[in-house]
């Protein structure tokens, strides 16, 4: 058994900071039959231009998920780059992220404080100054739309009633799911993190 890095949305006011123990078999995938969700009512409205294409393990899937978790409940895998939306009686819907790179990665229990639609970005002073020193000016802030790195909507994540400042929340990149490329946020596909904003939190 090993405990993974992860992050536990609660879905109760009563959530404890123990991570759930899990061995590697518990994320075992779709169950024979299972249909792969591929329809949605949304348009992705960031088209990456010669850019790879996101793996189909990153999909959106329903799958076989062992948790005591209760329904309602957010779990992220970042080791695997997977969050679990927890359906009950062991079964979730998974999608891919993108996931913080080395040194910006975080775990424990946390709820969503607010969210927006086509969110408003002011990125930290602290990433302003990392990316100028880097050659790239950051705005201050950047009004919601398509060029927005939040992308179509964001889950402000709270811890103690206070802002965490990390968020999940979509990308005007989505060739980045599946990968180690954000400052501690959760990145998802615009068409999932709409998904998962209509059900959490």
């Amino acid at each position: 058994m090993r405990k993974y890095a992860s992050i536990l949305l609660a879905a109760a006011l009563a959530a404890t900071a123990v991570m759930p123990a899990t061995s590697a078999n518990a994320f075992p995938g779709a169950l024979p039959g299972d249909r792969i969700e591929t329809t949605s009512s949304v348009t992705l409205v960031a088209q990456p231009q010669s850019r790879k294409q996101v793996a189909q393990k990153y999909k959106r899937t329903k799958v076989r998920f062992v948790t005591d978790q209760a329904p309602g409940t957010v779990i992220v895998d970042t080791n695997n780059k997977y969050l679990y939306y927890v359906e009950g009686k062991n079964r979730a819907t998974r999608y891919g992220i993108g996931v913080g790179r080395d040194g910006f990665g975080w775990s424990g229990v946390v709820k969503v404080g607010r969210k927006a639609e086509w969110p408003t970005w002011t990125p930290p002073a602290e990433m302003r100054r990392r990316e100028a020193r880097k050659g790239r000016i950051l705005p201050a802030v950047q009004q919601g739309g398509e060029d927005n790195p939040l992308g179509a909507r964001a889950l402000y994540l709270y811890q103690g009633g206070r802002d965490t400042i990390f968020r999940i929340h979509g990308t005007n990149q989505p060739w980045t799911i599946g990968q180690n490329m954000s400052s501690g946020c959760i990145r998802m596909m615009n068409k999932d993190v709409e998904h998962l904003y209509a059900r959490a939190g």
